[in-house]
């Protein structure tokens, strides 16, 4: 199910001439001089002045450590900014080079890398592309690329555009009744089914029915998305005791079919088939599989149990085929924030992890409509007072303790990045990012207005940094956030929407041990007295006191997100 419309590209084997170049077969073949590399290059969204694409370069000659394409536009389109490679723009002429970090270019490999630029009049493909001098391919219509059509049917490309969001009147009734609630107790939030019981509902709470009946009744003649957390897996949250689950590592047959099941049996009800219905897929599952086992230095027992067993990736298989097979539901994957999988360690082993689990229990990368990230984490959207390229008193910000030689600074260049790295090893390449932004405002007095001191890289990155987290692998009711960008669709490049899937003034864990039957067990990177550990480089836990169990109504730190939101509330 493809979401855009790729400009096809005809490939086109150079013949050796007077200049003796020779031409590199592909391994295996023998004969005719054989297509060197080919390039895709896909307008993914284009309005009146601008658009942006999407590049994938194959090399079908002998491997590469660094690489460099170029081509020439016929039109006035101009190259603005770029993500996975350099790319620079003389006149016509655009160049794009590698990072090096994707330098590598095996035989028959493929690298992703994207752009965004602006035009008037027509925006016609680029006719001839080269990769180090050698002609790849020329477009075989040279035409204005028009905007992808809609899939058939009712689906769409992007279920956010045009389309309101469930509010929880749950949560909003929580929200509005809290002094000055009311400003925001009007936004769409998730709605967590986190046990077995959520589906029924929960001590007299509304059921699944009840909040896609209220979705229909919010809906009325226009398109409405409802957003619902799908978290229930076996041995949840491995390497975080507060959100621990009901089910235990070995009970994915109980997940199945007490949990998934149900679910699907009651989204594939044709009295919901108007609604928008996106699942966010198990957060903070997979990406422990990567980063928190053996011999990782953070790794846990339960992580490594849960990986060899295979019930994570069992799980989220299961979830993405069963809830795929409903035509009006759109599957994201949790993707975790670019504090934890931004890494060069983490970032690729996490996109083949993901993509594991998109295949297995029956599922295919065509479950999948996207990825979320920063789900239920503080992570600044977009830090504008450095970048990872700044140098400063002769050190790169890599280098700096906060970044701690991290490839991301923030979640709008991660979630572009990821998932640019996602569509290159095999996922559609119109999938779309969603980015929770419901925590990570960091507004207030304390939000920095510039740069810091340049007299050494961590004065700077500490002086103009807008997340005031310890460390960024710090998650538990975090003091000092607040509110970020209010949920809107289609914000920037590859983002299908900012959501709030997290509902804010929900406690992410107790901050002391508390009895009860919901499975949940005391982490004390929730407790604000804890010093640490390997996972967030032993530092300060930074949580809130007299905090509740996750998922309770914490009046608190509901107060703080209000007071430090930004944008700022009115």
């Amino acid at each position: 199910m493809s979401r855009t419309r790729t400009a096809l590209l005809a490939a086109m084997a150079l013949v050796a001439g007077a200049t003796g170049t020779a031409i590199a077969a592909v391994p295996g073949e023998s004969g005719a001089a054989a297509v060197p590399c080919t390039v895709d290059y896909k307008v993914q969204n284009q309005w009146d002045t601008g658009f942006t694409a999407s590049v994938t370069i194959t090399n079908n000659s002998a491997a590469k450590s660094s690489w460099s394409l170029k081509w020439s536009y016929a039109g006035n389109q101009k190259v603005t900014s770029g993500w996975n490679a350099k790319v620079t723009q003389s006149g016509a002429n655009v160049t794009a080079a590698n990072e090096s970090y994707n330098g590598t270019l095996a035989t028959g490999g493929s690298t992703t890398f994207g752009f965004q630029g602006s035009y008037s009049g027509s925006n016609a493909v680029p006719a001839t592309f080269t990769l180090d001098g050698v002609t790849c391919n020329v477009d075989s219509g040279g035409g204005p690329t028009d905007p992808p059509p809609d899939p058939p049917g009712n689906r769409v490309n992007n279920p956010y555009d045009g389309a309101k969001v469930y509010v929880n009147p749950e949560w909003s009734e929580k929200a509005a009744a809290e002094p000055g609630g009311s400003r925001i107790a009007n936004q769409p939030t998730g709605v967590w089914l986190d046990r077995t019981a959520a589906i029924n509902g929960v001590n007299g709470g509304m059921s699944l029915r009840d909040h896609l009946d209220e979705a229909l009744r919010q809906k009325g003649s226009g398109e409405l998305v409802i957003q619902l957390v799908i978290y229930n897996l076996p041995g949840r949250d491995c390497a975080a005791l507060a959100s621990n689950g009901e089910l235990g590592p070995t009970e994915i047959d109980k997940y199945k079919t007490q949990y998934i099941d149900p679910i699907k049996a009651i989204l594939a009800d044709s009295k919901y088939a108007s609604l928008r219905i996106v699942t966010t897929v198990e957060i903070d599952s997979l990406p422990n599989l990567v980063t928190n086992v053996s011999p990782r230095p953070t790794a846990t027992p339960n992580c490594d149990v849960m990986k060899a067993n295979g019930n994570y990736v069992k799980g989220v298989g299961y979830a993405l085929n069963k809830l795929g097979d409903v035509a009006n539901v759109y599957n994201y994957v949790d993707a975790g924030h670019h504090g934890w999988l931004g890494w060069d360690d983490n970032f690729g082993a996490s996109a083949q992890m993901f993509k594991e689990a998109a295949t297995a229990e029956g599922a295919t990368v065509a479950d999948v409509h996207g990825f979320i990230a920063n789900t239920a984490n503080y992570s600044a959207l977009k830090e504008d007072h450095f970048s990872i390229g700044d140098n400063v008193a002769g050190k790169s910000v890599r280098e700096s303790k906060w970044v701690s030689w991290n490839r991301y600074v923030d979640e709008l260049s991660y979630a572009q990045a990821l998932r640019n790295q996602l569509v290159s090893i095999g996922f559609d390449s119109g999938i779309g990012m969603l980015i929770d932004t419901s925590r990570n405002g960091w507004g207030g007095a304390n939000r920095p207005t510039g740069p810091g001191a340049t007299t050494s890289v961590d004065t700077y990155v500490d002086g103009g940094r807008y997340d005031r987290r310890f460390n960024t692998g710090n998650w538990c009711n975090q003091s000092g956030a607040g509110l970020g960008e209010r949920p809107q669709a289609s914000p920037e490049p590859g983002i299908d929407a900012y959501v709030w899937m997290k509902p804010p003034g929900e406690s992410d864990g107790a901050s002391e041990v508390i009895d009860n039957d919901e499975g949940k067990g005391f982490d004390r990177m929730c407790d604000p007295t804890y010093t640490g550990n390997p996972r967030n480089d032993n530092n300060m836990s930074g949580a809130l006191g007299n905090a509740p169990l996750s998922g309770h109504w914490f009046s608190a730190q509901f107060q703080q997100l209000m007071q430090n939101a930004y944008p700022p509330l009115s």
